[in-house]
């Protein structure tokens, strides 16, 4: 007989030991070059239970991890750019952990694993090549258990359980898992193949190895003599370094993760350095300080980004230098012309006023002129007072002489003066007091009660109420007429909008409104214009008690 040929693919066949008796005599098969290995398994104690192969579970575990590897998780949404950025680099450092770790696990394990079978089935190949050349076939139960208890008195501290087989007979010895772990699979292909089987089932006691050989005759027939050994050997030792390999993974998972956020943290750190500088310049330019720049250090997209937004800033600075200057020398334009026409116009306006007494004493054709040249002159006269007005608005030249005034009858003497007494409807509480400057607060009431009753339509109704919070008075004026176009509500207080096309001749000069704004706004209160459900427009003005520290001072001052 001759002992079974090496389990490895690329080892040679050993050559066939002979031996000179009268019956044939047998040999264990000799592994061919490419051995048969039936792989890993998960099975139970059950001897009909057939394992499945290892290789089919470690391409099932490879096919996990390409899956888990190819499933990108999707970054959950942080309040700010700092968090996703620690958050990715996380993810990172944890799939490039897990995927490093489970290829080198499987690598280490296969190879361990594959050095632990191929040294067991050598091992045993040249057991059973040194003790079968002494046994003959047919063998009885007392052949084989002879021979079993040969082939595993050297090996009792490797918990080694042989198994011999010829036929139906049985025998087995050591101390090794049962002998039930061989399965049919395995028998099926040992009892029909000249070639080296193994299998590792998985056992309740761990992973065990099944090593099956079967005998050949002696020769060059080297057929299948009936007699098979078998060998069942655990693999503790390959289970216990396999532990400790993935608890020192375990181990190096959480510092590496740490390594990975605080990495993270400090680029984050660097890389939102600029973004927040570049916040924090948009800020100071948005509350008017457009010489605001940022440093431009390196050569990157931020760097770049830097750069971009000083050449915005020097753009738009420039541009707003421009534009006030032009809108200064328009306002000085303006402010001029009004005050070069005042005098010329005092004397216009004490010229038309002699003609229009005279005028009862002229022709027809020549009466009618005259009162055209006054109601012109009068009309051009409140035009330069207005731009006067405003021009002293833009300059920064008013002043509000605050009093404490009883405002119902500072309304009524406004409306008294003005002739419109019977004209308006008036709802006018006693005892509401404010500190407002009555010069100004004539020229609210005067202009917006004198707007409706031009263009409105009776009754025109003047309200007057306290405010309990925040506390101050409302001045609501409103008519009855066709109201104001809703496109045109938003530009009412604008200079010199009209809005209608009717108007764009009436006696108004297209300020009124806006100097009432204006003035509404020195005492820190507000005006606004909307139209009634039940038709007409209604304009309502809300003053404080008392006007703000800074009253009197423009937008540009306060600031």
């Amino acid at each position: 007989m001759r002992s079974a040929g090496p389990p490895r693919a690329h080892r040679d066949r050993a050559p066939c030991p002979t031996r000179t008796q009268a019956p044939p005599t047998t040999s264990p098969a000799a592994a061919p070059a490419d051995q048969e290995a039936t792989g890993d398994s998960e099975a139970t104690t059950d001897a009909e239970a057939v394992a499945d192969q290892e290789t089919t579970a470690d391409k099932g575990a490879t096919a996990e991890q390409e899956a888990a590897v190819s499933r990108r998780p999707r970054l959950p949404s942080f309040g700010g750019l700092r968090g996703r950025m620690v958050l990715a680099f996380a993810l990172v450092a944890v799939v490039s952990a897990l995927g490093t770790g489970a290829l080198t696990f499987r690598e280490a394990r296969n190879g361990l694993l594959q050095r632990s079978q191929d040294g067991v089935v050598d091992q045993f190949r040249d057991e059973v090549g040194q003790v079968v050349p002494g046994f003959a076939t047919p063998a009885d139960q007392d052949t084989l258990t002879e021979l079993a208890s040969r082939l595993v008195s050297g090996h009792r501290a490797q918990s080694w359980r042989v198994v011999a087989t010829y036929g139906a007979l049985r025998a087995d010895a050591g101390s090794g898992p049962a002998p039930e772990l061989i399965g049919r699979e395995l028998r099926g292909r040992v009892e029909t193949h000249s070639v080296a089987v193994f299998q590792r089932v998985r056992a309740r006691s761990g992973t065990v190895l099944v090593v099956g050989l079967p005998v050949t005759y002696a020769g060059g027939s080297r057929g299948l003599s009936g007699l098979s050994v078998y060998l069942i050997v655990p693999q503790s030792g390959e289970e216990a370094y396999v532990a400790a390999l993935v608890s020192a993974v375990e181990r190096a998972a959480l510092p590496s993760l740490g390594l990975a956020v605080l990495l993270a943290l400090l680029l984050a750190r660097g890389v939102l350095r600029p973004v927040r500088e570049l916040r924090g310049a948009q800020r100071r330019m948005a509350e008017g300080d457009l010489g605001t720049r940022l440093r431009v250090q390196g050569s990157d997209e931020l760097a770049g980004l830097a750069g971009a937004f000083n050449e915005t800033a020097a753009a738009l600075e420039k541009s707003v230098a421009e534009l006030r200057r032009m809108e200064a020398r328009a306002r000085r334009f303006a402010a001029d012309v009004s005050h070069e026409l005042r005098t010329p116009l005092a004397a216009m306006t004490a010229v038309t006023d002699v003609l229009a007494e005279e005028a009862p004493r002229f022709d027809e054709d020549t009466a009618d002129a005259v009162r055209l040249v006054t109601e012109e002159t009068m009309r051009l006269a409140r035009l330069v007072e207005d731009l006067m007005e405003i021009s002293r608005f833009d300059a920064g030249a008013v002043e509000l002489h605050a009093d404490d005034l009883d405002l119902a009858e500072s309304v009524r003497r406004t409306l008294s003066t003005r002739g419109w007494t019977g004209r308006v409807e008036t709802e006018l509480p006693a005892g509401v007091r404010a500190r407002v400057d009555p010069r100004r607060l004539d020229v609210v009431v005067a202009n917006l009660v004198g707007n409706a009753l031009k263009h409105g339509a009776a009754p025109v109704r003047l309200a007057l109420r306290p405010l309990p919070s925040p506390r101050g008075v409302e001045i609501e004026v409103s008519d009855r007429g066709p109201g104001v176009p809703e496109a045109a509500l938003p530009h009412l207080f604008d200079r010199f909008f009209k809005a209608g096309a009717a108007r764009t001749r009436s006696e108004s000069s297209g300020l009124g409104l806006a100097i009432t704004h204006e003035n509404v706004r020195l005492h820190g209160g507000d005006v606004t214009a909307a139209n009634r459900p039940d038709g007409g427009a209604v304009f309502t003005v809300r003053l404080p008690l008392a006007p703000p520290e800074d009253a009197g001072k423009t937008p540009e001052a306060r600031a």
